[in-house]
């Protein structure tokens, strides 16, 4: 059951969020709102026990911020009857929708959700359904990412690949990346989930110092390094192999060029000479 109110900034609570706030996004919602107004009322549930406040954010950080900058009183809400765990499926829900997220902060979410879905219905087990469950309604029967899919809205095979990032990418490298390129980048990302956790915490120390895929996974390429070749001694080598291929004319040409077949004529007839 929803409930449509216009309420005072002042008693809305903004807890830990999944998705930090920023700044320069909330400035550009700011912008909208003072052309054109809220077009989309936040969504907040009711918590008359917390402190601070008598209703705590669900969804629309980001506007509430734009709010605050422009200095508003009140904000026109959506105010839900859910607990916290109902709340945070409801944040993830939206936000999984928003174009501006980036490819980890979507792996993020999906991590949440099936966590938050877990510790509210039981481990999802890997595998078709039977048909006796699905005969049931058991929702966590399903494979993850056709369910999530479904209560989503998006393509399976998008849960498939956030679910394996979320599940297999370690934290200190999910940290390290936020920022870079690679954090909107599904393939790295998946490429670099699937490395060993050791690899992976070295691959996070390079991203401190340095944001270009390629060098960091050049930084941690540990395999044995092939020597570098001499290229004086493939110059010679590839030397040696044309004369014994050429003929005697062409050997006769080559001599010439630099100057060592005059050369050696003029000693041959110095040396017929002193005899």
């Amino acid at each position: 059951m929803a409930e449509f109110k216009s309420l005072p900034l002042a008693k809305i609570i903004v807890a830990d969020r999944l998705r930090e706030i920023e700044e320069d996004h909330a400035l550009v919602i700011a912008g909208s709102i003072a052309e054109y107004g809220l077009l989309n009322p936040i969504t907040v549930r009711a918590t008359p026990r917390a402190k601070g406040g008598s209703y705590t954010l669900v969804a629309g950080a980001h506007r509430l911020r734009a709010a605050e900058l422009l200095a508003l009183e009140a904000i026109d809400c959506v105010v839900l009857k859910a607990d916290q765990s109902e709340a945070q499926l409801l944040e993830i829900s939206e936000n999984l929708h928003r174009n501006e997220l980036s490819v980890i902060d979507r792996a993020v979410f999906v991590l949440k959700y099936r966590e938050l879905w877990e510790a509210r219905n039981g481990k999802i087990e890997v595998g078709r359904p039977t048909a006796e469950k699905l005969g049931q309604g058991v929702p966590n029967s399903l494979p993850f990412s056709e369910y999530t899919a479904k209560r989503l809205g998006l393509h399976p095979k998008t849960i498939k690949r956030l679910n394996q990032i979320s599940q297999h990418l370690h934290a200190d490298l999910r940290t390290a990346v936020r920022g870079t390129a690679v954090a909107d980048n599904q393939s790295a990302l998946l490429k670099l989930a699937k490395m060993e956790p050791a690899k992976q915490k070295q691959a996070a120390q390079a991203f401190e110092q340095e944001p270009d895929l390629r060098q960091v996974l050049a930084a941690i390429d540990d395999r044995p390094k092939p020597k570098r070749p001499d290229l004086q001694t493939q110059a010679f080598g590839a030397l040696v192999a044309a004369w014994d291929q050429a003929s005697e004319l062409t050997k006769a040409r080559f001599l010439d060029h630099i100057g060592i077949r005059n050369a050696v004529v003029n000693e041959a007839s110095m040396q017929e000479a002193a005899e």
